[in-house]
């Protein structure tokens, strides 16, 4: 998997300093973060970056197909890097835990009921949203 800053440059995106710091943000993120955590993580690095700067330089990395957008029922758009190794995502409805993970037998049934209904699956993105029993 290319870094970030590889893809972008090898796109051809304008790189400027902050542009760099939300790379930079982005590349260590090992969670899911919305705009307003990026613009914080940034500006912790460089306090003259804009919330403007992270919303306009995430949409442009998701057009390049760099990040993916991410929605999770809570009403706030997150963001992954587009070339992470595929895996789904359980959500915990009372604290916003967002878990990846990993599952062959859903893999399996997944391809399974594809072929079933006559289709070659080429993708596909899988949320399960709960609550932890107690």
């Amino acid at each position: 998997m290319k870094a970030i800053l590889d893809r972008c440059e090898a796109q051809g995106l304008r790189l400027t300093a902050p542009r760099r710091t939300i790379v930079q943000v982005l590349e260590q993120a090992d969670d899911h973060p919305d705009v307003e955590t990026i613009h914080a993580r940034a500006a912790a690095i460089d306090p003259s970056i804009s919330l403007a700067t992270v919303y306009r330089t995430v949409n442009l990395f998701e057009e390049a197909g760099i990040l993916e957008r991410r929605e999770f029922g809570d009403g706030r758009a997150r963001w992954e890097d587009a070339e992470r190794d595929h895996h789904d995502h359980l959500i915990d409805v009372q604290t916003g835990e967002v878990i990846e993970f990993v599952d062959p037998e859903i893999e399996a049934l997944q391809e399974k009921i594809a072929e079933r209904l006559g289709y070659e699956l080429k993708g596909h993105r899988l949320e399960l949203f709960g609550k932890r029993r107690t």
